[in-house]
């Protein structure tokens, strides 16, 4: 009865002692515990958990913190260079007192890797902040070691982003590889210490994007809206240089990552939403793009012309310049003469120049400064070092100014002062009120002139009156024209028809490239070595005035790094002929759709990835950052082109609208575009909006990951198109089967199924259920960000409609309402 006794005793202790270990505070880990792969900490308001998981489709293992949501967003990572390979790791308290993680034969991976640190008395928490500590067990205030002096792609609030003096610390971002894998990817974002600390991206070595200096309140290319949910602490000084988040109350969550593709993005999501959203973005349009203008250039967003050169130079190319190739920068007219008079412009609403060669001196006013750099040839601008508080020191630049661009807001304390001589304003004192009486006297002699000589061309009148209309129609659109002397001055370039022709070898078959619906393309090269492409109307093509007029209009303001570059005209007579930028290697439906094995090394999933999201982006400038908000209303493979890094540029604007702030539709009796990318209201009731385009996305998203056109795609078992067809293998699970097999095993088969997810959201049937652009290219970009489930796409109906019937190349064009023949046709 006696050991009976015992025995019992001995097992309750045994449970008790078990169930003392296990039942560990939710935020805690002592000494005598461990965290293995299905275990987590919550923090105490469970707004965040620390655990092990896999990203996307990898089988590698991971210790993480992420927030307590759906969808999900991690924030910090512990191993991210150093993966388990399987689900027996282990996070302990070692023997050291250290936090590490071990794997199944009890190597180290990961350790916190501190020293004079108490194994007896070390505990770690994961706190309500997101912080991972490891403190001693008796002092509740203190942490020997915190995750946020660790940063991996991302911060949170209160965490610091920058350098401590005192310990060397230095906190930066980095991305990752890919949606795969976490391990150090090709961009950081963090401080440059110099005298005055900046912010940058660096892709490898090279700048990316760039913040501007700390002027004393702030960054100048980096300001943040006010209506945002938090405050920025920035502190610079001997010991310290960071800047962190504060949130202002609890009714949102947020963080600061940088994502694989070089992107650093605000994300935030309202506690009382279900989504994440992309707030701000870096580089936030191609002005923030590094040294986008070259050198002695300014970028200005709002400007057709992006890049213009600081008075008193002229590009360094004129040639290149003229045909929007900028990156050459700008020299001076004419060599720099000490003994010259003087003048400084003053600019209240650039961002300063990089420091490249630069003096500070904190203790000089401003009239000191101008004197300084008065007194040295090669000091080409100067400024306030700190505008706070009045401004004080002195901040001079020498030499070259680089990665200068217009801000958006005027600000009356940030002041740059850049240098220029006597002798050039002299040359731009004509004000613009003189220019337009010299142009007005121009127009009216030359009007004159024509009206005398009009009697003895009266018979060349008929065969030139379209060329003259288009003309005029070009002429009051840009406010230039674009024939006789003042063609060099047209924004957009003329081309004579002698060159046209001659580099084109007389439309010759030989350099015919490609056709259509505008008319063929002709390929051609300039004296200069540059290669063009000649889009030529044909007197057969659907597209007519209206059309080529509207091209031209539109897409010579517009300037983004996906969009192809319109490099001028040619009209003369009845021809009219659009001079672009040359794609190397042709349009995007030539690959997709060819199945040539020859061009299966250039369609890995790496570069289909990098196609989906240049488009976005191209859309997301024309819907929400250009100065127009545009509707392409074409969007298709074969308007989509590849430069020869394989880069996308969005073509063919002859069907584009522009669209008020305000407007959330428009209606059409004129229904124009391609068979099989069209959104079902568009073809059916006329009603166009931003969402058409987002519907033409998302089929060419399903027609890139299958290889496969959505208007000519067959299925043994069933009669859906290419939509239905991968609605079908959604709904049951199968989506991996949509993937073309040519791109073999050269892909992670998470993201490619994120981008079909992406894809079907974006066909659904009711314009509001699908994304906006910008939700478009967070869902793409987020490795982690759960997405909702698409509903039935548009056309999710089987086909009874003969493809015989339908045109050749797709294209569709009626006043009529076509309810009858669309609702049958897809």
């Amino acid at each position: 009865m006696k050991m009976k006794f015992s025995a019992t005793a001995c097992f309750t202790f045994a449970v008790i002692l078990y169930c003392t270990q296990k039942a560990i505070s939710n935020d805690t880990l002592t000494i005598s515990q461990s965290l293995t792969y299905n275990d987590t900490l919550k923090s105490a308001e469970e707004n965040f958990q620390l655990g092990f998981f896999s990203p996307g489709n990898s089988k590698k293992m991971y210790l993480g913190i992420w927030f307590n949501t759906t969808p999900t967003q991690y924030v910090w990572i512990a191993n991210k260079e150093n993966p388990l390979n399987d689900m027996s790791g282990v996070l302990r308290i070692g023997i050291d007192g250290n936090l590490v993680i071990q794997d199944s034969v009890g190597s180290v991976v990961w350790s916190s890797n501190i020293t004079n640190v108490s194994s007896q008395t070390s505990v770690a928490q994961l706190l309500d902040s997101g912080n991972f500590i490891l403190r001693d067990g008796n002092e509740e205030t203190s942490s020997l070691w915190q995750s946020f002096d660790h940063p991996s792609h991302a911060i949170i609030p209160e965490m610091k982003l920058g350098w401590d003096s005192r310990t060397g610390l230095n906190r930066y971002l980095t991305s990752w590889k890919n949606s795969d894998d976490p391990s150090a990817g090709e961009y950081k974002y963090g401080f440059d210490l110099q005298e005055i600390p900046q912010l940058f991206i660096w892709k490898n070595d090279s700048k990316r994007f760039r913040s501007g200096p700390w002027n004393g309140i702030d960054f100048g290319d980096i300001v943040f809206q006010s209506d945002f949910p938090f405050s920025t602490e920035t502190k610079i000084d001997a010991d310290d240089v960071y800047y962190e988040h504060h949130l202002l109350d609890n009714s949102s969550l947020f963080l600061v990552t940088i994502n694989h593709s070089g992107v650093v993005q605000l994300i935030l999501r309202e506690k009382s939403s279900s989504n994440w959203r992309v707030m701000f973005e870096l580089p936030q349009d191609s002005c923030g793009d590094y040294s986008y203008c070259g050198i002695n250039a300014i970028c200005t967003i709002s400007d057709s012309r992006f890049c213009s050169c600081m008075p008193g130079y002229t590009p360094t190319n004129p040639r290149e310049w003229n045909v929007l190739f900028w990156s050459g920068g700008c020299v001076l007219e004419s060599p720099s003469n000490c003994s010259e008079r003087i003048h400084f412009n003053e600019y209240d609403d650039l961002k300063f120049p990089d420091l490249l060669q630069f003096k500070l001196n904190s203790t000089m006013t401003l009239e000191e400064c101008k004197a300084e750099c008065l007194r040295n040839c090669s000091c080409t601008a100067y400024s306030n070092s700190n505008v706070s508080d009045g401004g004080s020191g002195c901040l001079l630049w020498f030499g070259d100014l680089i990665d200068i661009r217009r801000l958006t807001l005027n600000s009356e304390i940030r002041k740059l002062y850049i240098r220029v001589s006597a002798k050039d304003i002299v040359k731009k004192s004509v004000t613009r009120k003189e220019r337009k009486i010299v142009i007005v006297v121009v127009i009216v002699t030359i009007s004159i002139l024509l009206i005398s000589l009009a009697s003895t061309i009266i018979w060349k009148r008929k065969s030139l009156k379209n060329g003259k209309k288009l003309l005029m129609i070009v002429q009051c659109s840009t406010g230039r024209c674009c024939q006789g002397r003042d063609k060099e001055n047209f924004e957009l370039p003329y081309f004579d028809i002698v060159t046209v022709t001659k580099v084109t070898q007389n439309y010759s078959d030989t350099n015919k490239i490609g056709e259509g619906g505008f008319g063929p393309v002709y390929k051609g090269k300039l004296a200069t070595g540059q290669e063009i492409a000649v889009k030529r109307l044909s007197e057969s093509s659907n597209q007519g005035l209206d059309e080529f007029k509207n091209e031209v209009m539109l897409i010579a303001k517009l300037q983004h790094r996906n969009l192809v570059r319109l490099l001028g005209c040619c009209i003369h007579g009845e021809e009219r002929m659009l001079i672009y930028e040359y794609m190397p290697n042709g349009s995007l439906d030539s690959y997709i759709f060819g199945g040539s094995s020859a061009h299966s090394h250039l369609l890995a999933w790496r570069t289909r990835f990098s196609i989906i999201t240049g488009i976005a982006r191209g859309l997301l400038y024309l819907h929400r950052d250009s100065r127009l908000r545009i509707i392409h209303r074409d969007l298709k493979a074969s308007n989509v082109l590849l430069d020869s890094e394989m880069n996308p540029k969005i073509s063919d604007f002859g069907m584009a609208r522009t669209f008020e702030e305000d407007q959330l539709k428009v209606e059409t009796r004129r229904v124009v575009g391609t068979y099989g990318y069209m959104a079902p209201e568009y073809a059916i009731d006329g009603v166009y909006s931003m969402k058409s385009d987002v519907f033409s996305l998302g089929v060419l998203i399903l027609e890139i990951v299958s290889g496969k056109r959505n208007n000519q795609f067959h299925h043994p078992d069933h009669d859906f198109n290419l939509l239905g067809h991968a609605w079908l293998l959604w709904h049951g699970e199968r989506a991996s089967e949509l993937i073309d097999p040519m791109m073999e095993d050269s892909f992670a088969v998470s993201e490619v199924l994120r981008c079909i997810q992406v894809g079907l959201l974006c066909v659904q049937q009711r314009p509001e259920d699908r994304p906006t652009m910008a939700s478009v290219l967070l869902m793409v970009d987020s490795e982690s960000a759960m997405l909702p489930q698409p509903k039935h796409p548009g056309y999710y109906i089987e086909r009874f409609l003969d493809e015989s019937e339908l045109p050749s190349d797709g294209q569709l064009w009626t006043v009529n309402d076509l309810t009858n023949s669309m609702i049958h046709g897809r």
